[in-house]
C-alpha cells in the first residue's frame, strides 16, 4: 500500500496535469495548479492566524471554489476543516464554533462575527489572502481527521462528528463512489452536508472533475451532467422529484448518455420514485447508499437488486448491523426493530464532540432508525424511532405517509408529525407545500386513501409556501412538531 497525504496526492495531481480542470461552479473553474497556488495562500494565513495542526477551521462558505480552497488549505498545515451553512444562524453558529475552539471562521452570516469570541478570526466571505503570503508549496501535513462536519441530531444541540479518518490517500486501492480515472462528478447538493462533501472530496482526490452548483436547480443539473460528459452524480430524493416532474419535452432532451451512475441517499426515496428513475435511465445506473456521518456500517444496493428486493437499501458492505427490540434484545429475519452499528476495523470511525452515542454492550450503536432484514440479508427501513407517531395505540412512521402525499402532483415538498391530542395521544399532521387550490385538503385525502390505511390519513393538513426540506433532503421533524405546539 502506498499512502500518501492529502496535499502530497494533490500536489501529484497538480505536477502530473497542472492545466486540468480541477473545480467548477457556475462561471468559476481552478485548474489543479490554480487551486494548489490559492489554497497555498490562504494555508499561510491560517498559520499566521494561530492555526495549529490537528485545529479545526470552521467553513460557513456555500458551494463555490472557495469552499474547496479552504478545504484545501486547512489539509495544507494538518487542520481539520469544520464545514457549516452560510445561512446557519450567528448564535448556531457561535454555539458550534465555541464547541470546536476553532481559531478562525471562513464565511458566515451577517453578524456572526459580533457573536464569535475574542480568540476567534472572522474572515468574510470572498475574502482573500494580502500578497505577502507565498502560493509556493507547503511542508507535508496530515490532517489527524479529514473532516468533521456538525449534525442537530433528535435534540436540536450542535454536535461535531470528527472523522476516524486521517487525511491520507492509499494511491493503490480501487476508486471509491463508482468514480472512474479521468471521470467528471456533478453535485448539485449542498457541500456543508456530509454526503456532498465526501463524493465531492473523494472525486478531487480522485483526480475527476468537480462540477458543484451554486445552488440546486433541477434542469440546471440535467445540462451540467450533459456539458461536461459526467459519468457520475448525485442527489437526493428531493432532487429526483423536482427533476422528474420537469416536462418531458425538457428532461428528455438532455442527453445523459455519459452518466455511469447516479447516487442518492440522505432520506427515504419512495418506491415510485426509484421505479420512474429506474424506468428513465436503467436500473444498472441507479445506487442507492444507508449510512450515518459516523460510517459504522454501510448497506449498498443497485438498481437491479432493488427490482428483486423492492424498497430495501440494501446489504450490508461494511462494518456490521443487527436489529434489536426496545429492551436491546436481538430479533429474528423479517421482525422490526431498532437499528444497530458496529464498525468491525480497528480504529474508530468517528469521535463525537458535544454528544455522545446510543449504546449497547458489544460495542453497538444506533442512529435511532427503525427497520428490518429480509432472509437474504437486504435491509429494509421504517423511520427514526423519535419520529414515530403513536395515536390511538397505533405506530405510524412518517416517513410512509410522506411518501403517499409526495406522490400527488401538485405537493413539492412535505413533512409529517404527530401534534398531541387529548384521547388519542397524537394526531397525524400534515404539512405540505402546495398550492391549496390544486391540492386541496379532500383530494388529498382521497388520494392518500388509496395509498395508505385508514388510520394513517392525517387528521389536519397544513398548506405553506416554502420547502419543508433542504437541498440536501433533510427535515428537521422534531422543529416543526416544536413550533406548533409552542
Amino acid at each position: 500500500m502506498t499512502t500518501l497525504s492529502f496535499p502530497a496526492r494533490l500536489r501529484a495531481l497538480a505536477a502530473s496535469d497542472p492545466d486540468r480542470l480541477a473545480i467548477t461552479c457556475g462561471p468559476v473553474s481552478l485548474t489543479h495548479d490554480e487551486l494548489q497556488r490559492r489554497a497555498a495562500r490562504l494555508a499561510r494565513e491560517f498559520l499566521s492566524l494561530g492555526v495549529e495542526h490537528g485545529d479545526f477551521v470552521t467553513i460557513a462558505v456555500p458551494n463555490s471554489v472557495d469552499w474547496f480552497i479552504a478545504y484545501v488549505a486547512c489539509w495544507n498545515i494538518g487542520a481539520i476543516p469544520q464545514p457549516v451553512s452560510a445561512k446557519l444562524p450567528a448564535r448556531e453558529l457561535a454555539a458550534i464554533v465555541e464547541l470546536a475552539g476553532s481559531k478562525v471562521v471562513v464565511g458566515a452570516p451577517g453578524g456572526a462575527a459580533d457573536l464569535l469570541g475574542d480568540d476567534t478570526v472572522h474572515l468574510p466571505l470572498d475574502h482573500q489572502p494580502g500578497d505577502e503570503f507565498s502560493d509556493a508549496p507547503l511542508p507535508d501535513a496530515t490532517s489527524p481527521a479529514w473532516k468533521a462536519p456538525t449534525s442537530g441530531g433528535s435534540t436540536g444541540r450542535p454536535k461535531l462528528i470528527v472523522s476516524g479518518d486521517p487525511a491520507t490517500y492509499d494511491t493503490e486501492a480501487p476508486l471509491p463512489l463508482g468514480l472512474a480515472e479521468g471521470g467528471c462528478l456533478v453535485m448539485p447538493g449542498p457541500l456543508y452536508h456530509n454526503g456532498p462533501a465526501v463524493w465531492a472530496c473523494q472525486a478531487l482526490l480522485a483526480g475527476n472533475h468537480v462540477v458543484v452548483l451554486p445552488r440546486f436547480d433541477a434542469e440546471s443539473t440535467l445540462a451540467a451532467i450533459e456539458q461536461h460528459r459526467a459519468d457520475v452524480t448525485y442527489m437526493v430524493p428531493t432532487m429526483m422529484k423536482r427533476v422528474l416532474r420537469l416536462d418531458d419535452e425538457t428532461r428528455l432532451d438532455y442527453d445523459l448518455s455519459s452518466l455511469r451512475v447516479l447516487w442518492h441517499l440522505a432520506e427515504p426515496c419512495p418506491a415510485w420514485l426509484k421505479e420512474a428513475y429506474i424506468d428513465w435511465l436503467g436500473p444498472e445506473r441507479i445506487f442507492e447508499l444507508y449510512a450515518g456521518t459516523e460510517a459504522q456500517a454501510v448497506t449498498i444496493i443497485t438498481g437491479t437488486e432493488w427490482l428483486e428486493h423492492r424498497g430495501s437499501v440494501g446489504r450490508v458492505t461494511s462494518g456490521e448491523m443487527k436489529i434489536c427490540d426496545e429492551d436491546g434484545n436481538d430479533l429474528p429475519i423479517g421482525e422490526q426493530g431498532e437499528v444497530w452499528m458496529r464498525a468491525t476495523r480497528d480504529t474508530p470511525t468517528y469521535q463525537y464532540l458535544g454528544a455522545d452515542a446510543k449504546t449497547l454492550d458489544g460495542g453497538w450503536e444506533s442512529l435511532g432508525d427503525i427497520g428490518w432484514f429480509d432472509a437474504d440479508g437486504y435491509l429494509y427501513l421504517g423511520d427514526r424511532v423519535a419520529d414515530m407517531i403513536l395515536s390511538g395505540g397505533a405506530n405510524i412512521y412518517p416517513a410512509e405517509v410522506e411518501a403517499a402525499l409526495q406522490e400527488h402532483p401538485a405537493v413539492h415538498s412535505c413533512a409529517v408529525i404527530g401534534l398531541p391530542h387529548d384521547d388519542r395521544g397524537n394526531d397525524v399532521h400534515a404539512i405540505v407545500e402546495a398550492d391549496e387550490q390544486m391540492a386541496p385538503r379532500d383530494e388529498l385525502l382521497e388520494f392518500l386513501a388509496e395509498r395508505l390505511a385508514v388510520y394513517k390519513l392525517p387528521r389536519t393538513i397544513e398548506y405553506v409556501t416554502q420547502p419543508l426540506r433542504d437541498d440536501a433532503g433533510k427535515v428537521r421533524r422534531s422543529a416543526l412538531r416544536a413550533e406548533r405546539i409552542g
